[in-house]
C-alpha cells in the first residue's frame, strides 16, 4: 500500500452488550504499539484520542440495552469518521461492534459525497444483522448491519444517506448466526462465507472475488475486523468467543490480500476486551493484523516471545 495518513480515533464504547471490558480497547492498542507499527511501514499517523458519545439522556428501554447511549455513539462516530476522511484514512479503535453503526455511516456519507460506491468487509463470527425487533438479547452490538442496510425502522437513529446495498457486503468467518438473522440473510445478496466454506475451499477465493468487484467499480472498502473472527485459541480477549474461527495465518492472508488490492479506505478494530487477554497477546495480534493490512509482509513481521 502507498503511504497513507492514518487518523486513529478511539471509541471506548461498552454499551452494545452486557459484558464489560471493551472500554479499555483503544488504550490497549496504543500501549501495544499500533502507532509505531504503522509508522514503521512509512505511514504518517495522527491519533486524535478518544471520541465520546453525543449528548444524550438515557431512557430505560424494556428490552434494548442502553439504547440512548448507543444512538449517541452512532451520531458522534458518524460525524467524526466523515470528518476524518478529509485528512486521511480513519482507523477506529474499539470498543464493541455497535460502533460500526457510526463508522460505516460516516464512510457512507463520505462515499456519497465523492460519488463512489462503498463496500464493507465484515470479518466476524456473527452477522450482526438483527433489527431492534428481532434481537432476543437486546444487545445492540448485534444490530449494526441491520441498521446500515435499512432492514427496518431504527427510530431516533441518524438517517442513512441511502441503505447500504446488500451486494456491497461480504461477511467472512461466520459461525454463530441466530435463526432470525439466518432467515433474513438468505433473502439477500450479501456474500456470506462461513467457516465450513473456508475449510472446504479456503478463504482466498471468495475474498479475491469480492475485491475484484470493488476494483471494477472504483469502490471504497471499509473493513470491520472483530476479534472473534479469529479462533479463541489464538485471540482469547473477546466476550463473544466462538470455537472454530480463522487461524492466525488465515487472518494475515486476508489482511495481506487487502493490502495488495490497495482498496482499503477505512477500518474498525472491534470487540477487544483486554480484561480477558493473556499477557496482551490478542492485542498484539490485532496490531499485527492491522499492520498486515497496511503493508507489513512476512520479512518484517517481528517474532513474539510470550
Amino acid at each position: 500500500m502507498k503511504p497513507q495518513h492514518v487518523i486513529l480515533q478511539g471509541a471506548p464504547l461498552d454499551c452494545g452488550k452486557n459484558r464489560r471490558g471493551c472500554i479499555m480497547g483503544p488504550d490497549a492498542y496504543r500501549t501495544a504499539g499500533l502507532v509505531e507499527a504503522l509508522e514503521s511501514l512509512g505511514h504518517t499517523v495522527t491519533d486524535i484520542g478518544n471520541i465520546g458519545p453525543a449528548p444524550y439522556t438515557e431512557v430505560i428501554h424494556p428490552k434494548l440495552h442502553r439504547l440512548s447511549e448507543t444512538i449517541a455513539w452512532t451520531q458522534s462516530l458518524a460525524d467524526a469518521t466523515e470528518a476524518a476522511f478529509a485528512r486521511g484514512m480513519p482507523i477506529t479503535l474499539g470498543g464493541d461492534h455497535a460502533l460500526a453503526a457510526g463508522t460505516v455511516l460516516g464512510a457512507m456519507r463520505h462515499a456519497a459525497a465523492v460519488d463512489r460506491p462503498l463496500f464493507v468487509l465484515w470479518l466476524d463470527a456473527h452477522s450482526d444483522f438483527h433489527t431492534l425487533e428481532s434481537t432476543d438479547s437486546g444487545n445492540l452490538h448485534g444490530t449494526p448491519m441491520g441498521y446500515l442496510t435499512g432492514r427496518s425502522d431504527f427510530p431516533g437513529w441518524p438517517d442513512l444517506p441511502a441503505s447500504l446495498p446488500y451486494e456491497n457486503i461480504a461477511m467472512i468467518g461466520l459461525r454463530s448466526v441466530d435463526p432470525a438473522e439466518r432467515a433474513a440473510l438468505q433473502q439477500t445478496a450479501i456474500t456470506r462465507v462461513d467457516m465450513r466454506q473456508i475449510d472446504e475451499s479456503g478463504i482466498a477465493t471468495p475474498l479475491g472475488a469480492f475485491l475484484e468487484r470493488i476494483e471494477a467499480v472504483n469502490g471504497m472498502l471499509h473493513v470491520s475486523l472483530d476479534v472473534d473472527f479469529l479462533d479463541p485459541a489464538a485471540a482469547p480477549a473477546v466476550g463473544t468467543t466462538v470455537p472454530g474461527g480463522a487461524t492466525v495465518r488465515e487472518g494475515h492472508l486476508v489482511m495481506e490480500m487487502i493490502n495488495d488490492s490497495e482498496l482499503l479506505t477505512s477500518m474498525d478494530l472491534v470487540e477487544l476486551n483486554p480484561f480477558m487477554d493473556e499477557r496482551g497477546r490478542t492485542t498484539r495480534l490485532m496490531v499485527d493484523l492491522a499492520a498486515s493490512a497496511l503493508g507489513r509482509n512476512v520479512f518484517d513481521r517481528p517474532t513474539r516471545a510470550f
